[in-house]
């Protein structure tokens, strides 16, 4: 009996390794999301009763699927701890919810949502979104920074131009719309030339609140962004190379360097060896 479990298992984890099952969960995603928004048009009653057959042929699909990744976890106890295995499961189970009744238009929405398991399927959409997730704690103070240039800008400007516009510069949080619209370069300039008609010097106000906003805290964003998603890609290069550091954790640039500087030492006292 345990031998025919282990048969079975290696089985489905030939499966579940192969090329061709993962490029075909690629393609099954795919087709959910074309059935998704063919459902959105008016289509013929023998055209909705075919897509609501695939559509549960993909639900019935991808929990088989799920069910072949839990039984060749090697961990199962440790299967739930990985937050992506806790994304498709609960898309999974969504899918699950029968399209009738009131639940209709939860059960459409988390349909919706199957569209992302190609994130969870493609490692490099998964290596951007973890860059993302651990670049947020730094982009949330540098968003803190940007709310407190714009409240005092805000404020500045309901008090200096409420008088010229009060659709826009009434009280705080309008100005802080309006500044939003300015920040996006959305008509801004109609915006300073109407306050500039009656305060000449008002453009420097502007100029000078684009400067803080769409250039300095921008680039501090996507410096930032930028920073965490090369840690990222050093992280998942090591680990696909097999070079990790102490307590299984990815090795870091300079201990490759140092121990390729230590094998090369080794070569150089071998070869003197050698010699001698």
């Amino acid at each position: 009996m345990k031998a025919t479990l282990y048969e079975i298992q290696t089985f489905l984890h030939k499966i579940n390794s192969s090329n061709i099952f993962q490029w075909s969960i690629i393609a099954v995603i795919i087709i959910s999301a074309l059935l998704i928004g063919a459902k959105t048009h008016n289509l013929p009653d023998d055209v909705v009763t075919i897509l609501s057959i695939l559509d549960h042929g993909i639900t019935i699909f991808f929990v088989i699927e799920l069910s072949i990744r839990f039984i060749t976890y090697k961990d199962k106890r440790n299967f739930f701890k990985s937050g992506w295995n806790i994304f498709d499961t609960i898309i999974v189970i969504g899918s699950l919810i029968p399209a009738g009744g009131s639940g209709v238009l939860l059960a459409r929405l988390l349909r919706v949502f199957r569209v992302l398991r190609l994130v969870s399927m493609v490692p490099e959409l998964r290596l951007l979104i973890n860059a993302l997730l651990k670049a947020i704690p730094r982009m949330g103070y540098i968003a803190l920074l940007m709310f407190v240039i714009f409240y005092i800008y805000a404020a500045v400007g309901s008090i200096m131009f409420s008088a010229v516009n009060s659709v826009l510069w009434g009280d705080v949080s309008i100005s802080m719309l309006t500044l939003f619209r300015v920040a996006t370069f959305e008509d801004w300039t109609d915006v300073m030339y109407e306050t500039m008609a009656v305060h000449p010097m008002s453009w420097i106000y502007y100029l000078s609140f684009i400067f803080l906003t769409a250039f300095i805290f921008l680039n501090m964003m996507v410096g930032t962004v930028l920073e965490v998603m090369g840690k990222e890609h050093e992280n998942f290069r090591a680990e696909s190379h097999g070079e990790t550091g102490e307590e299984g954790q990815p090795a870091s640039r300079a201990q490759i360097d140092k121990l390729e500087k230590e094998l090369a030492e080794i070569k150089q006292l071998l070869l003197n060896q050698q010699k001698t």
